[in-house]
């Protein structure tokens, strides 16, 4: 029976299908074959007097799949309780009275909120704005709100101040730093806001630049600037609050400085500048370009210019710091940024380039000291370079054992499969060498705060060596291990939605930024032939673990009898095997470092994988370089052991799981 709806709606069915017969008989007339029979099918389908509702698609409540045997997201877990390298380290180096800070900070620096953060920052990068929306220049960058949550996470942990104004510090350990070191001190005080930094970068490296530069610029703004200038930076930059209005320093809580160095023709050699300085009231008006300022949104830039009046220039570079406000309270108009630089990596971070149109600047430190001046700060950010490739390593690490530790192939995790458990400890004794040295790297800064700032004092020259040593080497590792980290994970490895992409894209930037490989082995050739107690301190840092291992002892002999090559070398032939020489003083200094402090197997095995003959140690090994995964004659025992210590979550790979 026809329903009375359908009765209802008769004469519009009628005329409806009058319509489709009369299409039927064009289309029937227009096609023959091929698509004229799709055509034909389809009239005879509409021509029939009673309506035709199409096939409806056929669906199933049945799911395609199960997801299972893949890894939970690494989260919530503490960053600083669960790595016992760092712990030690910190331990180790004078650190120990601040570990509940560090506990606290890793426990928030592993959360997911803050993981969330570092995802969020890199994928929604930072804009320029060169003018406002009526034509007023105003010359600013906004970033995504996670990336003012993790700078806000930093400062207030003491990432910018912590070294210079430590807090919590025992009785009686407090002391007045050296001139030009910062602030006042104590023993531990730069290892634990190493480790601090250390937590910061495992999740999300861009934003600590700033981080690292505000904290670099104290010593250089305490020693250098104007008191009474010099005075009111201090308090902002070391306020422990982190402020990101744009306004004038005065208005402001807490501040941040960034640097601005590099020219188009010069790059690393900032000899070749062509910024220059007029001498104007109250301090210098700039006029040229920078070709990589980092962080424009600071308030102020630390640069290099030449000095120039009655047509002539200085020979010898100037420090100076231009603010982004003058101190009448306006912007300083001639501070102009032209573009930001699409980066490989560091997407979180704003690098920019800036033209000084007669920008207001004031001198720091001696006219034609500009170079003496920067390397103070280059020589602590370099530290930070060295901590955050170490801390690159570390998260590379953990993600690629959180992974093996659930992910289950032919029947057991792959945690439990020799040949991973033999590349995870590979990676895991590289990780543990690269921790010691970044720590030990920190502790020197320590020693140099107690001293007179002598250049040719040993402890500052070994401070100044380890440092080189220490970011050439560490940095020139970092983007192999994150690969082979990468790896480890399979197909997810190289995916967005996980951490492994975003931290093999940042793993080159600290070997090219803050000098590059040569300049850092050119640097180490200079230390070695001007302080030569530079030389001596670190030939006694050595020693200290000699007669502790057998490869050790033969690799310690090798690099003296290379170093006694080097006083006999023209210029020439000591470039030509700087490189060289650096890897060798790197990797015996690792191995110094565990054969003292760290667990007996990784010092074992690091020794032989690392110094014995035809080891890893970047030698040539028939005709190829060693892959990670090449221990030789690793018990799988020992290799399972090494493995379980470094995990971020040990309790979770205890049984294995079916699947493919």
């Amino acid at each position: 029976a026809t329903p009375p709806s359908a009765r209802r709606g008769a004469p519009l069915h009628r005329a409806m299908s009058c319509g489709f017969i009369a299409a039927r008989k064009s289309l029937l007339g227009l096609r023959r074959g091929g698509e004229g029979a799709v055509l034909r099918r389809w009239a005879s389908a509409v021509a029939v007097d009673t309506p035709v509702d199409p096939p409806a698609p056929s669906m199933s409540s049945e799911a395609t799949h199960l997801v299972h045997n893949q890894a939970e997201l690494l989260a919530d877990y503490n960053l600083f309780t669960s790595d016992s390298t760092l712990q030690a380290a910190v331990r180790a180096f004078g650190g120990a009275w601040g570990e509940e800070r560090l506990q606290r900070h890793g426990g928030v620096m592993g959360s997911a909120e803050m993981l969330q953060h570092g995802d969020l920052a890199n994928r929604h990068p930072p804009v320029f704005r060169s003018h406002d929306r009526v034509g007023r220049r105003v010359d600013e960058v906004d970033f995504h709100p996670s990336y003012h949550a993790l700078m806000r996470a930093g400062v207030e942990a003491g990432a910018t101040d912590f070294a210079w104004r430590p807090r919590g510090m025992p009785e009686g350990d407090r002391h007045e730093s050296a001139a030009g070191s910062g602030g006042a001190g104590c023993r531990g005080a730069h290892v634990l806001r190493g480790a601090t930094m250390f937590l910061q970068y495992q999740v999300e490296a861009g934003h600590c630049c700033p981080l690292v530069m505000s904290f670099a610029a104290v010593p250089a703004l305490r020693s250098q600037a104007p008191r009474d200038l010099g005075e009111v930076w201090m308090d902002k930059l070391c306020s422990g609050h982190y402020d990101p209005s744009n306004a004038p320093i005065e208005d402001k809580m807490g501040a941040t400085v960034g640097m601005s160095m590099t020219e188009k023709q010069g790059g690393s050699d900032v000899r070749a500048n062509t910024t220059t300085a007029t001498p104007a009231p109250g301090g210098f008006l700039l006029r040229g370009h920078k070709w990589f300022t980092s962080a424009p949104m600071s308030d102020g830039f630390i640069t290099l210019a030449r000095v120039a009046g009655e047509g002539k220039e200085d020979e010898r570079l100037s420090c100076f710091l231009v603010p982004r406000w003058l101190p009448s309270g306006d912007r300083n108009e001639g501070l102009q940024f032209m573009r930001l630089k699409d980066k490989l990596g560091d997407r979180s971070n704003a690098s920019s380039e800036v033209e000084y149109r007669n920008a207001f600047g004031v001198l720091l430190g001696q006219r034609g000291g500009g170079v003496a001046a920067i390397m103070e700060m280059v020589h602590h950010t370099r530290l930070d370079c060295a901590l955050g490739s170490a801390a690159g390593m570390r998260r590379a690490l953990a993600a690629a054992i959180h992974h093996s530790e659930q992910r289950s192939a032919f029947g057991s995790l792959l945690v439990h499969q020799p040949l991973m458990q033999n590349v995870l400890c590979d990676l895991t004794l590289e990780s543990e060498a690269a921790t010691w040295m970044a720590m030990k790297t920190a502790s020197t800064f320590d020693q140099s705060m107690t001293l007179a700032a002598d250049p040719k004092d040993p402890i500052h020259g070994l401070s100044r060596l380890v440092t080189a040593v220490s970011k050439y080497f560490i940095c020139k590792q970092f983007p192999q291990f994150s690969y082979e980290a990468m790896e480890c994970l399979g197909g997810n490895g190289y995916v967005e939605d996980f951490p492994m992409a975003r931290i093999y894209r940042q793993a080159p930037l600290n070997a090219i930024w803050e000098g590059s490989g040569n300049v850092l082995a050119l640097d180490v050739l200079r230390t070695l032939a001007r302080v030569p107690s530079a030389a001596h301190a670190f030939a006694e840092e050595l020693q200290r673990a000699a007669g502790m291992n057998t490869f050790y002892d033969q690799y310690l002999e090798s690099l003296q009898r290379s170093l006694v090559q080097l006083q006999d070398a023209t210029p020439a032939e000591q470039q030509a095997h700087a490189r060289a020489l650096l890897q060798a003083m790197a990797r015996a200094l690792q191995a110094n470092l565990l054969l003292l402090h760290a667990d007996g197997a990784s010092a074992e095995w690091f020794c032989r994988s690392r110094l014995g003959q035809g080891s890893a140690a970047g030698q040539v090994v028939g005709g190829v370089l060693p892959h990670y995964g090449s221990l030789a004659g690793c018990p799988v025992s020992v290799m399972e052991d090494i493995v379980l210590r470094a995990s971020p979550t040990p309790k979770r790979a205890t049984t294995d799981v079916g699947g493919g």
